[in-house]
């Protein structure tokens, strides 16, 4: 059993798991940068530990450090959250050879999906359709433009370790594809220690769909149906809301099933997402498995019942699902914003600062994520994530003006501080995004370009 848990994250998603480990009466310690030191949460932790300076390579993804903490904290389990070491599977691995419980999916099953070329080839062997592309790694920007030219152009070339966008870039034609593969390579190297690329057809046009898989160690598995996540930039995610206004119950069953059959093809234990692209005839493609909680998981929460920060601790425990697929049932509409220190109209440059003013939105089905407050500084160190702004109701038009009413009264306002609660006003009154009429392409079309 676990009676102690170190949070191995910050900000918002420490004081999530936080919360869910004290509803069942689960002691946390919390670890915190010197840039963290005034962190919310640490007041509602049992303990707290500084692991080093603000840089996240000298604190939060320092594993030794990570240890120690947990070591001399004497406690059972270590919950990574999303970013930083929770798709790691050195770091699991460790966990798991120092006899603590990593509240997550073993190491062998991150290995199997983190790696993006070895997950298409587990989606295929499970017979699901994936993006054309590679059929392996690329060694160089020739073998790219040699598979470039027989997929057609644009392509997208991806890091094979990772997400988040980082590691990705369009390319359109020859030319741009030799500048492009030295840029995605260097980022790739930067963020995950590991340059390999592969190659994609870039579809036209897809919605961003993906399936929430919960798995426990008895072997019993379900799917917690979908998110849209279609409204991105950079590739990464703005706008998530539940269920997707672009599938019908038979597609749905469909991509449900898939999303199942890679997840029991890889071993999975625990939470994650199975990423797909959907194409303007109906078609689905398998892109990625995220070995871990994601950023958007309240979603699923709100739309579904299941609170899985929960689940994920009650699975690390050796407990049962205690619920059937048929069980699960997506009730309403759920709508998120992720609202970040950003400039949307300097192309998202991040502009963090202290927070003067701060008020946060009520009412029914109105929840709001996050770890900030009036005179909190956003350290600049990490990414630019403030809170997360979700709704629920009971249609998509309801949702709909619950979040504008919701972004009305959201305040975070600080000397030289941009956020992009404006941004999203002008996404949810936009007529496009009312109708449901939404691609991966969408801000660029109607917001940069425009703008």
């Amino acid at each position: 059993m676990i009676s102690r848990v170190l949070i191995a994250n910050r900000g918002e998603i420490a004081l999530r798991i936080l919360r869910a480990c004290q509803e069942l009466d689960l002691d946390t310690v919390v670890v915190y940068s010197e840039a963290d030191a005034g962190a919310i949460y640490r007041r509602f932790a049992d303990a707290s530990i500084c692991i080093g300076p603000g840089p996240a390579a000298s604190s939060y993804l320092d594993i030794p450090r990570i240890i120690a903490a947990a070591e001399v904290s004497d406690i059972d389990a270590i919950h990574p959250g999303y970013g930083f070491l929770a798709e790691n599977p050195h770091f699991a691995e460790i966990c798991e050879n120092s006899k603590i419980t990593f509240i997550g999916p073993p190491s062998k099953a991150i290995r199997a999906v983190g790696d993006k070329v070895n997950a298409r080839a587990l989606a295929r062997e499970a017979g699901v359709p994936i993006v054309p592309g590679s059929d392996g790694l690329v060694e160089d920007e020739n073998q790219a433009a040699e598979v470039a030219q027989a997929l057609g152009y644009p392509v997208l070339l991806k890091a094979a370790a990772g997400g988040g966008g980082r590691g990705m870039r369009v390319a359109h034609n020859r030319p741009s594809l030799k500048t492009l593969f030295a840029q995605a390579r260097e980022e790739a190297r930067a963020a995950f220690k590991d340059g390999g690329l592969y190659v994609e057809k870039c579809l036209e046009r897809p919605r961003h769909v993906e399936f929430q898989v919960l798995a426990d160690t008895q072997g019993a598995m379900v799917h917690l149906f979908e998110r849209d996540c279609s409204i991105q930039r950079r590739h990464q995610k703005l706008i998530e809301e539940a269920p997707s206004p672009a599938l019908t119950p038979a597609l749905r069953q469909r991509m449900g099933e898939a999303a199942l059959r890679i997840a029991r093809r890889a071993g999975y234990v625990n939470a994650g997402t199975v990423e797909f692209l959907l194409d303007r005839a109906g078609e689905f493609y398998f892109i990625e498995m995220n070995a871990r909680l994601q950023v958007e998981h309240p979603v699923t929460e709100m739309a579904t019942g299941v609170d899985i920060v929960q689940q994920q601790l009650r699975i690390a425990m050796g407990k049962p699902l205690g619920f059937t697929q048929e069980e699960v049932a997506l009730r309403g509409w759920t709508m998120e914003c992720r609202i970040t220190a950003e400039d949307p109209a300097q192309n998202f440059r991040p502009a963090p600062g202290r927070i003067a003013t701060f008020f946060a939105p009520g009412g029914p089905g109105v929840r709001f994520d996050s770890h900030v407050h009036a005179g909190y500084v956003i350290p600049p160190f990490y990414d630019s994530m403030i809170g997360k702004l979700i709704v629920h109701r009971d249609t998509r038009e309801a949702a709909i003006q619950c979040m504008g009413k919701a972004l009305r009264e959201l305040v975070i306002e600080g000397e030289n501080l941009r956020t992009t609660i404006p941004l999203y006003r002008d996404i949810f009154a936009h007529s496009k995004f009312v109708g449901g009429e939404v691609d991966t392409h969408f801000i660029d079309d109607y917001f940069l370009r425009a703008g």
